[in-house]
This record gives structure tokens, C-alpha cells and sequence, in this order.
């Protein structure tokens, strides 16, 4: 089992290898993500909020996710395209990844062990849940689906 987010690493949309650790001294919002989700109008939210605090430290990372009703069918390419065009998404954005399941991404592996949801369930829901890490590397919250990014900012400016 990881012990530290930072020995985690991803692939962007681009198709690079990403470290988690060159987040390091960074809060870090990470959402699981879909093009085609009654949520994903919350891309214009996250956008603001890592627009209003990436100067104090914020990074918002984007993970696609099509466990949920097959509503982030396009390929990364597709997303990116649609993230930009719909939203102007300007935060790091990562290829598709499972989060739940025996293939889930280790860092979503991570995520929900550090913070089980409801109940102490660490299963993912839905799209568009979201962990709150601070500047330590530490899992501090995770959010539901329906909790809306401007609803966390309050949250997020506590850890700047």
C-alpha cells in the first residue's frame, strides 16, 4: 500500500507521465470527472476555483472516469476538446482511469482509504466526487457528487 500520495504518478490527456509529487506544498482538489454527467456543468466551478486560488496554492486534477453510466465515452482527445471548448478548462486534466474495481487507479486506491465516503464505504458513487488534500500531502475531506465546488471554497481557503 502507498504510504505517501507523492509516490503516486498519471498519465495526463497528452499522454505524459505525471508525478503527483510535483503537486508537493500544493492543496490539491482531485475530482473524478465526465463529459456527459447531469454534474459536469461543475467544470465552470471547479475552473473558478482554480483560477481564484492557483496564485495561494490551489491545483485542481481532473481524473475522466466511464464507470458511471458510460458518461465519459470519447477518448482523451475528445475530452480535452470538450473540457477547453464547453469550459476552458485550464487545470491538469488526466487520461481515463478506473476508480472503483480491481483496476482502480492507485491513486484513487489512495483517496478512499484515506477518506471513506458515507458510512465508511470507500467505493466512488458517482462522478464528480471530490478529495481535498492539504499542502502535506494529507487526504483532509472528500465531498460528495452534489456538493457544488463553490460550496468548498471555504474549505480550500482554510488549508492556503
Amino acid at each position: 500500500m502507498t504510504t505517501s500520495l507523492y509516490d503516486l504518478a498519471a498519465t495526463s490527456l497528452t499522454g505524459k507521465e505525471v508525478s503527483i509529487g510535483e503537486f508537493k506544498d500544493k492543496v490539491l482538489l482531485i475530482v473524478n470527472t465526465a463529459s456527459k454527467c447531469g454534474f459536469t456543468p461543475q467544470y465552470e466551478g471547479l475552473e473558478k476555483l482554480h483560477k481564484d486560488y492557483a496564485a495561494k496554492g490551489l491545483v485542481v486534477l481532473g481524473f475522466p472516469c466511464n464507470q458511471f453510466g458510460s458518461q465519459e465515452p470519447g477518448s482523451e482527445n475528445d475530452i480535452a476538446e470538450f473540457c477547453q471548448v464547453n469550459y476552458g478548462v485550464s487545470f491538469p486534466m488526466f487520461a481515463k482511469i478506473d476508480v472503483n474495481g480491481e483496476n482502480a487507479h492507485p491513486l484513487y486506491q489512495f483517496l478512499k482509504s484515506s477518506a471513506p465516503g458515507i458510512f465508511g464505504l470507500e467505493g466512488i458513487k458517482w462522478n464528480f466526487t471530490k478529495f481535498l488534500v492539504d499542502r502535506s500531502g494529507k487526504v483532509v475531506d472528500r465531498f460528495a457528487p452534489t456538493t457544488k465546488p463553490e460550496d468548498i471554497a471555504g474549505d480550500i481557503e482554510k488549508l492556503l
